[in-house]
């Protein structure tokens, strides 16, 4: 009997604060922003490829060569411009930004080539005002030179390897995205990053919404434990995340992008509601430590930016110091990032993955009790 009422007591107190989310509509439109159009861009975003790097060229040889090397800046990673006359004019566009690379061939650079007696000189340069761009166009364009030279060095001279002499035959194999697909990624990595500020923010703001409409008072006298409390809210916050990534992975990721479910998507989803308990504990943290919603906006940004920075999203775990690879293992977002690549792209079994689990279990309940035992000393 006191089990059916606790129970009833939790089913109530869930179903307000849904309705006070529902209600409130600029955390809705919030919502629905960051679980599709927010995505959207992410995943539309042309990310570290070079594309449509704009291009100049000055040929001044006009040969078979200068127009092989030219043809090797194409589309989608170079846009020609077209030709100049001379190398003021390809300077001035690169002052004025029309271009990014302008490639400068010299007269005789056939002929150049056919000697071999002296090293052969082509003008490649690159406006790194964008240090990006700069960087991957010049990278870009050192491979495309060696390809050239040996290309054709092997068809005017036809020098092949020699048969008896050993070497090494490279045979790539592109796993899990064959196609090496950004979206693929950044779609996924935007949808796990706004989880993880979703899920500290909601509940931290629904928390500190009772303290300033001075309903916190109310529910401290009704017959409610500070558990029931924080546990509605973490119910009501959880299942309106489920749902956002509901939509966000079928609608928008695999929808929109085609980005391949391999492993169990109902794992998938109950682990995604481990996360979001996780998270909520630093979010009842965070309220306990907060006046009005404009602390807990400024106490979640500087929270949130350290654990997204060291959680391995935007900079892989491994080049980091180790004094912050040790500290990195307690954060939820590192073990989810594991665990949400593993099941949607990789198909990783559920034994593959039961660590990272467990570590979220773990310092979502940490977190979970920490948050209780602020809320319950700060009203006792």
């Amino acid at each position: 009997m006191i089990g059916a009422v606790w129970l009833r007591q939790l089913w109530v107190m869930t179903s307000k604060e849904l309705r006070q989310v529902l209600r409130d509509r600029p955390l809705m439109f919030f919502i629905l922003w960051i679980f599709s159009a927010n995505i959207m861009m992410a995943g539309s975003n042309p990310g570290t490829e070079l594309h449509h790097a704009r291009l100049l060229v000055r040929d001044a040889d006009h040969s078979a060569a200068s127009r092989e090397l030219i043809y090797r800046f194409r589309e989608p990673y170079f846009l020609n411009l077209g030709e100049v006359a001379g190398p003021k004019e390809g300077m001035q566009a690169l002052q004025d930004g029309k271009a990014a690379i302008f490639l400068d061939i010299p007269e005789n650079f056939e002929r150049d080539l056919d000697r071999q007696a002296n090293p052969v000189h082509v003008q490649a340069l690159v406006d790194t005002s964008k240090s990006t761009t700069g960087y991957l166009a010049a990278s870009y364009t050192g491979m495309i030179a060696a390809g050239f030279a040996n290309d054709w060095v092997s068809e005017t001279r036809h020098v092949a390897a020699d048969p008896r002499m050993p070497y090494i035959a490279s045979q790539a194999r592109v796993w899990y995205n064959p196609e090496i697909e950004e979206s693929w990624f950044s779609t996924v990595n935007e949808l796990l990053m706004m989880l993880t500020v979703t899920c500290i923010l909601l509940p931290a703001s629904a928390m500190v919404r009772e303290k300033e409409r001075g309903t916190i008072e109310q529910l401290l006298v009704c017959p409610l434990s500070p558990f029931q409390i924080m546990l509605a809210k973490v119910i009501a916050m959880t299942l309106v995340m489920l749902v956002g990534t509901v939509g966000a992975i079928y609608l928008v990721i695999q929808g929109m992008f085609h980005v391949p479910i391999r492993g169990s998507a109902l794992a998938f989803f109950a682990i995604t509601g481990l996360f979001s308990f996780a998270n909520a504990g630093i979010g009842f943290v965070i309220a306990t430590y907060s006046r009005n919603s404009a602390q807990v906006g400024m106490l979640v940004l500087l929270t949130v930016m350290p654990i997204i920075m060291l959680s391995g999203t935007w900079t892989p775990t491994e080049s980091m110091p180790k004094v912050l690879q040790e500290f990195v293992i307690v954060s939820p977002l590192h073990h989810f990032i594991e665990v949400s690549y593993g099941l949607l792209l990789r198909g990783a079994p559920l034994t593959g993955i039961f660590a990272d689990v467990a570590w979220i279990a773990g310092v979502g309940a940490a977190l979970f009790a920490l948050g209780l035992w602020r809320y319950r000393r700060q009203f006792a």
